[in-house]
């Protein structure tokens, strides 16, 4: 059976299996439809919480942005730092808290807590643009996922995505959510680490990647440890070492807590925790959650570092067993001829890969490009291009420049170093894989390790239940906050039930349209986009519930403000960056470290945010009235367990 057959049958199972979900927990009741009626058991909705938070990022771009940061895959570790931790922040100060309250949503907490409607709509603007953001990456994940493996566009793969989400969220709500996440759970966990563990056999010989990754590497008798191998390997092509220490470790910490306290802040995690029974299951489902997480978290690092492994020797096959220099680079004969190399073609139709023989020598180098080269060989194009266009009959000017840009190139080759020979001597003139997108290391890594056509078929499928269990989860967030919060909470609450879930699946289905919209032009990959809600997250909504629950003293002025500074604050410095609405074109400044204010980026400003939203929160308190008696007895019930009587002299 060829692998698109195959593929189709996998996906397609998954598929049927979670719209005959859907349709067997369908929603009857605004209750069922925003908390699954509060009746799922601690286990399950740990479950479907992991497959709720395993999103795109995760599962698909995660390992990638380790793999091939230029940085080095140890600064990439803060994503699964901050990921992790903010679990652990979330199960202890939050979801417990939030869950004897007993409403619906975050907004309407916020808005009860400060007594405020104007609080409300300010959270629920929050809640849009953080889901929003977050969406995005999952659509992208959606469309790069069915790009390869149904071998349509990403564009199509996004409408094809956007119609299954269609199918079971809408129908289904929080109820079909979250029994479809937890059959989710268990098609990515499988799908995540079968192919790990095939390729930890290969390279290390050891069945759990988790060791895999401290252990030796076996096509060289496992006298060298694997990451030791990856360093020796990367660093002779001129990349950085992979296990090289970060250079701004100040921006590191910033975005490891702008993760941790956006974790804490996410809307769509935050409501999992009001469809258990009582405040104990909340606490407990969250610790079931963190289980089920690791199970993934745990084996990230060994996917990235082995992955980055298995490519570069793809490319350099002499760097198997000795120095990649050594010997020759892959043949484009090869890669057109030999089966176990067609997923570099089928990679390349994607156009999230791309190669070019800049050198003519019928070979693909992949190394690390200096600077000094770069620039002088897009001097040396530019001139080219100015000189073909030109209709003047006198071209000696435009020839002459031409020629100084060549002699510019020259001297770049000549000066360039790389395994100890210049460029010039080793025949290179650039790096000739000029595209290796971050987003498909885990979907190409088991073609890359010429693992079986099922496992194939089993990732694409578990990258799709990543995506689409995220993406359920954020519309559903999105679709609960205009219904309940802005519908029923502000414009029409006299709504009846009936209407008010009408309402609901209409602003699910607008949603739909809107993030796949936004998915066609993403402002980056995956988890880049991701990481952009996080940093929201912890600028608004984080606060707000620290601020609402261990806090008698600050009021509904200080919190409106607090949420509205922060959003502004994260916002604008996320926009300088990366233009304006995620607009391309219409950044200030250039996306790079070079230009960041205090070495801050874009990524890590979300902590920045909290503490501006903290400082103003705080600030306005004390120039306005304090929060009525009432608000500060439901403050105090909520942090009292239930029936504790109060404490005796003894």
């Amino acid at each position: 059976m060829d692998q698109f057959t195959l593929n189709l049958i996998v996906v397609g199972m998954t598929f049927a299996l979670y719209i005959g979900i859907a349709i067997w927990a369908r929603a009857g009741s605004t209750a069922e439809f925003y908390a699954a009626g509060r009746g799922v058991h601690p286990v399950m909705n740990g479950m479907a919480t992991g497959a709720d938070w395993m999103s795109a990022a995760s599962f698909i771009s995660m390992a990638g942005i380790i793999a091939l940061s230029p940085a080095g895959g140890y600064q990439q570790s803060a994503f699964l730092m901050g990921w992790t931790g903010g679990y652990v922040l979330l199960a202890l100060l939050l979801a417990p808290y939030l869950r004897k309250f007993g409403k619906f949503t975050v907004p309407e907490f916020i808005g009860d807590r400060f007594y405020s409607g104007t609080a409300r709509l300010v959270a629920v603007i929050c809640l849009i643009v953080i889901s929003v953001t977050y969406v995005i990456g999952q659509m992208r994940g959606v469309g790069v996922t069915f790009s390869r493996f149904l071998e349509v566009s990403t564009d199509t793969g996004l409408y094809i995505g956007a119609a299954i989400v269609f199918a079971y969220a809408v129908l289904g709500g929080m109820k079909g959510i979250t029994y479809t996440q937890v059959a989710q759970y268990v098609v990515l966990i499988i799908a995540y680490t079968i192919p790990a563990i095939f390729i930890s056999l290969q390279l290390t010989g050891n069945f759990l990647p988790q060791l895999g990754l401290i252990g030796g590497y076996a096509p060289q008798g496992g006298e060298v440890a694997m990451l030791e191998k990856l360093d020796q390997v990367v660093t002779e092509l001129g990349f950085t070492a992979y296990t090289a220490d970060t250079s701004n470790m100040f921006n590191m910490v910033l975005f490891t807590m702008s993760l941790m306290i956006g974790t804490a802040g996410l809307p769509h995690v935050i409501i999992r925790f009001f469809t258990v029974p009582k405040v104990s299951d909340a606490r407990s489902s969250a610790g079931w959650a963190l289980v089920f997480i690791a199970l993934l978290y745990t084996v990230a690092p060994a996917v990235g570092s082995m992955a980055r492994l298995n490519l570069t020797t793809t490319f350099w096959p002499n760097a198997v067993t000795g120095n990649a220099l050594d010997g020759d680079a892959i043949a484009i004969a090869d890669i057109d001829s030999k089966p176990e190399l067609a997923w570099i073609n089928t990679w390349k139709a994607t156009k999230l890969l791309d190669f070019s023989d800049l050198n003519g020598d019928g070979k693909i180098q992949y190394f690390n490009e200096p600077k000094a080269v770069t620039a002088a060989n897009k001097a040396l194009a530019d001139a080219s291009k100015a000189l073909a266009d030109s209709t003047e009959a006198d071209k000696s000017a435009l020839e002459a420049k031409v020629a100084e840009a060549k002699a510019a190139v020259d001297a770049a080759l000549a000066e360039a170093k790389l395994g100890g020979k210049s460029l010039a001597e080793l025949g290179l003139v650039g790096n000739e894989v000029t595209k290796i997108d971050n987003d498909i290391m885990v979907l190409a890594n088991p073609e890359i390790a010429k693992l079986p056509g099922w496992v194939i078929a089993l990732v694409a499928a578990g990258g799709l239940a990543a995506a689409l269990s995220t993406a359920a989860g954020l519309l559903l967030a999105i679709s609960s906050a205009i219904s309940h919060d802005l519908i029923k909470g502000s414009l029409n609450p006299q709504i009846s039930e009936k209407g008010e879930l009408l309402a609901a699946r209409i602003s699910m289905g607008v949603a739909i349209a809107v993030a796949t919209w936004l998915g066609l032009n993403p402002p980056g990959f995956a988890a880049q986009v991701v990481a952009l809600a996080f940093g929201l997250a912890a600028a608004t909504i984080f606060p707000a519930l620290m601020m609402g629950i261990f806090s008698t003293r600050i009021n509904k002025e200080g919190a409106i403000w607090g949420m509205l500074a922060g959003l502004a604050f994260t916002s604008v410095y996320i926009f300088l960056y990366l233009g304006w609405f995620f607009i391309p074109g219409t950044n200030v400044y250039e996306n790079t470290a070079a230009n960041y204010f205090f070495g801050i980026s874009p990524l890590s400003i979300g902590t920045v945010g909290a503490l501006v939203n903290f400082l103003v929160a705080y600030v306005v308190t004390g120039m306005t009235k304090a929060p009525p008696q009432e608000v500060v007895d439901l403050v105090e019930s909520i942090r009292i367990p239930k029936g504790a009587g109060a404490a005796q002299a003894h």
